[in-house]
């Protein structure tokens, strides 16, 4: 259900894309009018119109199948978060930088001279 529904999504995208290109400028950006002589592609109020209530439709199928698509996605992800699991003691995992010592290899006093060591160590800082 969910790749029928995703493919279908992927058609209406690129179906309004193609609508959007073909649709005729109304001028003024960059100086460019787009009004330059007779014999154009799609010309007249008729097709215009067209054009606008076929790009109004793509829109809306674009905007429910989205909708549609992130309900899918909700039902079949797991209701509870990652951080549900954590042991209730436990710090995220942080990752150093390239080049840098492992975790183990730290110095066993843990002194590494920054202000947050002298705080646990209960030594007072000058100022």
């Amino acid at each position: 259900m969910a790749t029928a529904l995703l493919v279908l999504h992927l058609m209406i995208a690129s179906a309004l894309v193609v609508v959007v290109l073909l649709q005729r400028s109304e001028g003024g950006a960059l100086g460019m009018g787009g009004g330059g002589g007779g014999g154009g592609f799609l010309t007249g109020r008729g097709t215009a119109n067209l054009l606008t209530r076929t790009t109004a439709a793509l829109a809306a199928a674009f905007f429910v199948t989205s909708i549609l698509l992130t309900l899918l996605a909700q039902q079949s992800a797991p209701s509870r978060s990652i951080f549900d699991n954590l042991p209730a003691g436990s710090a995220p995992a942080t990752t150093a930088p390239e080049g840098a010592a492992p975790a183990g290899d730290a110095p066993a006093t843990g002194d590494r001279g920054g202000v947050l060591d002298k705080l646990q160590q209960g030594v007072p800082q000058s100022r």
